[in-house]
């Protein structure tokens, strides 16, 4: 069941309880100002609050250390905002869009639409984090092509040398779009500058420990884990595409 969503322009944003949201966790006159005619630039009309998250007793689609993340539209297009907290630690959403453009360069993550100090414009991508895609996931097959492809987009990161940062505990990092793709999301804190370790970081997520791992092997089998971490071995000193098609022949996707 949908929940209940609500769109505000933006002269509205000037009144609490959305005023919170757009200066999350406590607006100011002036940064609510500067924000809003942000806003206007970037060309976003109307902010839709829905989702599963609520911040002032508002819906959003996430919050975390950095951002909250809003269902938002430019004319008729829908788009996910993410607006950069007040109290965050970085003075701006530069980094992240520059993160975003490289993954997107290697057909990875939802693609960036627009960027600001205080604002980064993606893709709205329509679909269910994959957790809760995987209980309602029937068929083994569909579940293996996904799981494949994550795979092969985090191959495709490490070989840019884009370390995503949070792929060893991923629940809200991959939402599987309502056609059956799977999106890797939020590239606050990738990086160029450390070793990638993508490929490895999710694997241990996906198939050896954890509630995740758990429920993929109910539904697609127990996997030899001394096979896979032997193979995780290989790959991890040797990242070439030899290795990384090994693994998938012992994870058998």
């Amino acid at each position: 069941m949908e929940a209940e969503s609500l769109k505000v322009s933006l002269d509205r944003l000037r009144e609490e309880p959305f005023a919170s949201v757009l200066c999350y966790p406590k607006p100011s006159r002036g940064e609510l100002e500067k924000r809003v005619k942000e806003l206007g630039k970037l060309g976003v009309s109307v902010l839709e609050f829905c989702g599963e998250k609520q911040v002032s007793n508002l819906k959003v689609l996430g919050k975390g250390c950095v951002g909250i993340v809003v269902k938002a539209y430019r004319g008729d297009e829908a788009i996910a905002l993410k607006i950069r907290r007040v109290d965050a630690d970085r003075a701006t959403m530069l980094h992240e869009a520059e993160m975003i453009k490289i993954a997107n360069s290697i057909n990875v993550g939802p693609r960036l639409l627009g960027v600001s100090k205080n604002f980064l414009l993606m893709q709205f991508v329509e679909g269910l984090l994959l957790p809760e895609w995987l209980e309602k996931c029937l068929s083994k097959t569909r579940l293996k092509m996904v799981l494949r492809d994550v795979l092969e987009q985090c191959w495709r990161l490490d070989n840019a040398g884009l370390d995503h940062g949070e792929l060893s505990h991923a629940p809200k990092h991959i939402i599987i779009h309502s056609q059956g793709k799977p999106f890797i999301v939020d590239f606050e804190t990738a990086s160029i500058n450390r070793r990638p370790s993508n490929v490895t970081s999710i694997a241990q997520f996906l198939f050896i420990s954890g509630t995740v791992a758990k429920k993929i092997a109910l539904k697609i089998g127990e996997r030899d884990k001394e096979a896979v971490i032997k193979a995780l071995r290989r790959y991890k000193v040797d990242g070439s595409r030899q290795n990384f098609e090994s693994l998938l022949s012992v994870f058998s996707l």
